[in-house]
């Protein structure tokens, strides 16, 4: 396949899912990587993703699987490539992020009543990576079924409509059910877009492929669509779940000897940025809801929140503040990572009702005040030499990059400053008197290497060798010819 086997604007892949957690974000990045393998200039697009995993980008922020994408594809990360994303901060309200800048107006209005409001910009920033590129992969959002939805949907049937795109449906096979919602969710669409589903995807499959004859032959029969790839349960591909904890089960590779305890509260934030952690020899990886789930943990971590307010009151109606203090009182380690470096501190103050006031949990000697301005950025920056002896001190003198996401702005308490001292320029990170608990603003501490090398002995795979894996994995298991026949 030649660098530019297309002409005019660029094919369109869709990768649809039957339900949410069907494998749509981990299958459009192996798209991604396999159509840049064959030497095409390669771009993701969601319109609207719901998550609050997310990358700094040139113009602001993205969700974390179009950037993941984005990379897979050799291309630059761009606002355009997820230009409305919501995140969750409660059940019925969310942040929303137009073109990577947070936009107040559209956050106050109703969710159905916001779908017209952003239409032309997504259909603009959709239209210019097509006429940049040879492919665009366009990932959708739950199911493209949901019929008390449909009238108002923008990230599904009206995408597909929009690029003409040639569309996968996936189904999460493990769960059951597998070809009723194959030919459900077939069934519920309007009859001129059941044109556009080109094949049927299985994900998650154990056993004898064999065993599944004769239901994807009928399957073809009632719907004209082929069954195309029955892909194999796949635990390690390497890539963090787009919708929750990615791993509920305790893993770790060889012999355990360390425990890392990430505290999984409601509104949780930038998990992916823990994934590398499953990748470390030795390293166990628990996520915590329990005081149980950290009993025993060698290190504790307290990981980003989009409402650190109210993460921290759930923290204390689990009891895990006192489990958290016990741990760091024993001279266990702690380790807060933005929202968890603010919950770390005295208290949490909210002028403008951006998030809430609250105690802290009263670790490290800090206030966090809440600004109307979002800090959005990367940045690189060296742990200072003087980190106390224990845990965090291989950290010193190591630089690291990583990015910022966060309205808080964080300082020493002035009566408390004896107790802690920064230990990065700017106020980006801190540390006890005692040297155990660290808080740290940057986010990407456990993807970079040299932190990785500081205080594992080791490194994680590259993110490059994750792609190519993704991309032989299903380059197996399509059927032969699929793939490009998609954007033929």
């Amino acid at each position: 396949m030649s660098s530019r086997a297309t002409s005019g604007p660029a094919r369109c892949v869709m990768v649809l899912g039957t339900t949410s957690g069907a494998g749509k974000s981990w299958l459009a990045t192996a798209l991604c990587r396999w159509y840049a393998r064959q030497g095409l200039r390669v771009a993701p697009f969601k319109a609207q993703n719901m998550s609050n995993n997310a990358r700094v980008v040139e113009g602001g922020e993205i969700g974390s699987a179009q950037y993941f994408q984005a990379l897979a594809a050799n291309a630059v990360p761009d606002v355009r490539m997820n230009p409305l994303l919501l995140k969750p901060e409660r059940d019925t309200h969310s942040q929303v992020v137009l073109m990577g800048q947070v936009n107040e107006a559209l956050s106050t209005l109703p969710w159905r009543g916001r779908s017209e409001r952003v239409w032309p910009q997504i259909a603009q920033a959709f239209d210019e990576l097509r006429a940049e590129n040879d492919v665009v992969v366009i990932e959708g959002a739950g199911s493209p079924a949901e019929i008390n939805l449909m009238a108002s949907d923008i990230v599904n049937l009206r995408v597909a409509r929009h690029a003409q795109a040639r569309c996968l449906l996936a189904t999460d096979i493990d769960r059951g059910g597998a070809f009723a919602h194959l030919y459900g969710t077939w069934a519920l669409l309007p009859k001129a877009d059941r044109a556009l589903i080109h094949g049927f995807v299985l994900n998650k499959f154990r056993g004898d492929a064999s065993l599944l004859a004769p239901a994807p032959q009928q399957l073809q029969e009632l719907t004209g669509v082929p069954t195309v790839a029955t892909l194999p349960m796949w635990w390690q591909h390497g890539l963090p779940e787009e919708d929750g904890v990615f791993d509920d089960r305790s893993r770790a590779s060889g012999v355990v000897t360390r425990t890392v305890a990430v505290v999984a509260y409601p509104r949780l934030s930038n998990l992916d940025e823990f994934q590398a952690l499953k990748n470390v020899p030795g390293v166990r990886l628990v996520w915590a809801r329990t005081p149980a789930d950290v009993a025993g943990a060698d290190w504790i971590v307290l990981p980003g929140s989009k409402h650190t307010s109210g993460d921290l009151a759930w923290l204390r109606a689990q009891g895990l503040d006192r489990a958290v203090a016990e741990h760091a009182g024993r001279g266990g380690a702690v380790l807060g990572v933005c929202g968890g470096l603010q919950m770390l501190g005295e208290a949490l103050v909210d002028p403008h009702g951006i998030d809430g006031n609250a105690p802290g949990l009263g670790l490290l000697p800090l206030v966090t005040v809440f600004e109307r301005e979002k800090t959005v950025r990367h940045r690189e920056a060296t742990f200072s030499g003087d980190l106390v002896a224990g845990p965090w001190s291989a950290l010193a003198g190591v630089r690291i990059a990583g990015y910022e996401i966060h309205h808080g702005q964080t300082a020493a308490h002035p009566q408390l400053a004896h107790d802690g001292h920064a230990v990065m320029p700017e106020g980006l990170a801190w540390q006890n008197a005692r040297g155990n608990v660290l808080g740290l603003y940057l986010h990407g501490l456990f993807e970079d290497p040299a932190a990785l090398q500081a205080l594992f002995g080791t490194t994680a795979p590259t993110l490059d060798a994750t792609f190519d894996g993704l991309a032989d994995f299903i380059d197996t298991h399509f059927d032969a010819g699929v793939l490009a026949g998609l954007i033929a």
